[in-house]
C-alpha cells in the first residue's frame, strides 16, 4: 500500500468519524419531535445516496432489505435516546453494538467463542451498568433504553452486512432510509406547517452531511487503510459527541456515563488490537 494513499484512506475515516460525531448536537439543537426529524434526516440521505451511488442502491435482495429494517430501527431509536437522555449516554449505548455482536457471531456465522470476546463483553457490561447508576428521571431512563434498543439494532446491522454480499450494502443503507423516512412520514405530516427555517436546515445538514456525505467518505478511506485502523479510528464519534454536546448546547454527561464510555471503549480498542495482534496474516484492506 503507497504511503500517500494510506495517509488519504486515514484521514478520511478520521473526518467521516468527526462528521458522525456532530449528530448529537444537531439532533439536540433541533425543537421538532424526534419522528419528524428522522422523516427529513432520512429522507435528506437517501436522495444524498442516489445521486452518489446511483444505480447500485437498487440492487437489492432479502438479507439487505432486512439489513434496511434494522438500520432504519436504529436511525429512529438513536435520534429517541438523544432527545430522551443525555448524548453520552445515547451514543455510548449505541456504541455497545460489538458487544453484542461478540455474543450473537458464534450462533449466527458459525464462529468460535474466544476467552477474549468473553472477557470484553464482561467489562463491557459492567461499564453498561455505570450508565443506570444515580438518579434518572423517567424520560432519562427511556432514552437510556432506547439507546441500548439502538445498539441491539446497530449489531443485528453489522451482523446482517458481513453476511450479505458487498453489492447490496450500500443499497440497505439507501432502502433503511427510505424505509425509516416512510414510517416516520405521519409525523412530519402532521406538524409540517410549523417547522421553522433552522429546524430544516439542521435536518438538511444531518442527512445531507452527517449521514450521506460521511459515508461516502468513509467507504474511500476504508477501502485505503487496514480494518483494525478504520475500526479504531471510527471510535472517535462517540468520545467526541458529548464534546460536541457540552460545548454547543451545554449538557454534561454524567460521571457515570463518562466512566462506562471509557470502560467500553477501551475494552472494545484493547480487544480490537490483541486480536489484529494474533493475525499471522497481516490483514488486507477492506
Amino acid at each position: 500500500m503507497q504511503h500517500s494513499e494510506h495517509r488519504r484512506g486515514m484521514l478520511a475515516v478520521l473526518v467521516a468519524a468527526v462528521l458522525w460525531s456532530t449528530g448529537g448536537l444537531f439532533i439536540k439543537l433541533s425543537a421538532i419531535d424526534a419522528l419528524t426529524l428522522s422523516c427529513l434526516r432520512c429522507a435528506y440521505a437517501a436522495l444524498v445516496f442516489l445521486i452518489i451511488f446511483r444505480k447500485r442502491v437498487l440492487v437489492v435482495n432479502g438479507r439487505a432489505l432486512v439489513n434496511a429494517a434494522l438500520y432504519a430501527g436504529l436511525l429512529v431509536t438513536f435520534v429517541y435516546a438523544t432527545k430522551l437522555t443525555t448524548a453520552a449516554n445515547a451514543i455510548f449505548l449505541q456504541f455497545t453494538a460489538p458487544i453484542y455482536v461478540l455474543l450473537l457471531e458464534p450462533l449466527l456465522l458459525k464462529t468460535r467463542l474466544e476467552r477474549v470476546n468473553v472477557i470484553t463483553v464482561i467489562v463491557c457490561f459492567f461499564g453498561m451498568g455505570l450508565f443506570f447508576l444515580g438518579k434518572l428521571s423517567p424520560s432519562g431512563l427511556q432514552g437510556n433504553l432506547f439507546g441500548l434498543v439502538s445498539g441491539v439494532l446497530f449489531a443485528g446491522f453489522l451482523l446482517g452486512q458481513r453476511r450479505n454480499a458487498p453489492e447490496y450494502q450500500e443499497s440497505s443503507i439507501f432502502w433503511g432510509n427510505v424505509l425509516g423516512a416512510v414510517l416516520c412520514l405521519p409525523a412530519l405530516l402532521s406538524t409540517g406547517a410549523a417547522l421553522h427555517s433552522g429546524d430544516i436546515m439542521i435536518t438538511v445538514y444531518l442527512g445531507v452531511v452527517q449521514i450521506g456525505i460521511s459515508y461516502a467518505i468513509f467507504t474511500y478511506g476504508l477501502k485505503r487503510v487496514f480494518a483494525v485502523e478504520g475500526a479504531l479510528l471510527a471510535m472517535i464519534e462517540p468520545v467526541l459527541n458529548p464534546v460536541w454536546v457540552f460545548l454547543g448546547y451545554g449538557e454534561r454527561p454524567s460521571p457515570g456515563a463518562i466512566a462506562g464510555g471509557i470502560i467500553i471503549l477501551i475494552a472494545i480498542a484493547a480487544r480490537t488490537i490483541v486480536v489484529e495482534r494474533r493475525r499471522i496474516v497481516l490483514p488486507k484492506p477492506q
